[in-house]
């Protein structure tokens, strides 16, 4: 659908210069170069993503395409609007990388053509959160105090999966309920459970001595624990759905989104807004009290 990608220029992280007579190594180099520049902080599933979707996108991913061109490609994909808008983000993180000073590749911020092109419209789901009734049911449920403790962690912090696997028992501040984790990007950040979950930890480790990591199950092995206990209970039981239940419970505590972002340590108070649709007006409406009061 596009041109192919012709390209004379040296950049810093790499000199395309001499491939420039081969539009495909320009290509491969372009789309080389901007996932190295992901590889910092993102993880392995983030760079699959890019990597996948824009080896897709071919036809459009180059130096001579413009916004038209992007346009028609994803007016042509034949699947939901969901997909299409997957494939604009992937286009979206290239062409800002190119036509920025990080690519080496020169070019005008203003010419980029990913500026021209409209994002796809996806419906705004509204993705299931739990109770507070529901998570004790689930705690109850689960089948041993090491179960038991995970989930009591996720809902009390909202840790994200890779947070909660790899807790170093060191990093844990019982005296402030705290935990020192790794984020997304590298970056350290603080996550706190209740009295409830300080127990649950406590007992486990009575039971179990920790050589490195505080768990002596993997990552996909908490996914299976939760997917044998959601068949079980019938209750949607993942680190996400724990995730949504940590931040929509303390938005309808009253909470405000800037706290709830510091608290999940998220990167910004649209993906804590994304995370809370679940809450609704009646619940806002139980925290509301009258802007002028009676005489």
């Amino acid at each position: 659908m596009g041109s192919s990608p012709t390209l004379g220029i040296a950049t810093k992280s790499g000199n395309l210069e001499e491939e420039s007579g081969n539009p495909e190594k320009v290509l491969s180099k372009l789309l080389s170069n901007f996932l190295i520049s992901r590889r910092e902080g993102i993880s392995p599933r983030t760079i699959a993503f890019y990597e996948g979707y824009l080896n897709l996108a071919k036809d459009v991913v180059g130096i001579n395409i413009t916004g038209r061109q992007i346009t028609l490609f994803l007016d042509a994909l034949q699947c939901k609007m969901g997909g299409k808008h997957a494939y604009y983000r992937a286009l979206r993180s290239f062409y800002n990388w190119l036509y920025s000073p990080r690519s080496g590749c020169n070019l005008n911020p203003q010419d980029n053509p990913i500026l021209m092109v409209d994002s796809p419209k996806v419906e705004k789901r509204i993705l299931p959160s739990l109770t507070p009734e529901q998570l004790d049911y689930l705690i109850e449920q689960a089948g041993n105090v090491r179960d038991k403790a995970i989930i009591s962690l996720f809902a009390d912090s909202g840790l994200r999966l890779s947070e909660l696997a790899n807790i170093n028992p060191h990093n844990i501040d019982w005296q402030h309920r705290l935990i020192k984790v790794t984020c997304k990007g590298n970056k350290e950040g603080m996550a706190t459970f209740g009295e409830r979950t300080e127990s649950l930890l406590r007992e486990w480790l009575s039971q179990y001595s920790p050589n490195g990591r505080l768990w002596d199950v993997s990552q996909w092995g908490i996914c299976w624990m939760l997917r044998k206990l959601s068949a079980e209970t019938g209750l949607s039981c993942n680190a996400h759905t724990f995730r949504r239940t940590f931040a929509s419970i303390l938005a309808k505590r009253g909470l405000d989104s800037l706290h709830i972002k510091r608290l999940g340590r998220w990167e910004s108070i649209e993906m804590v807004e994304r995370y809370t649709r679940s809450v609704k007006f009646e619940d806002s409406l139980k925290l509301y009290t009258p802007i002028v009061a009676n005489n």
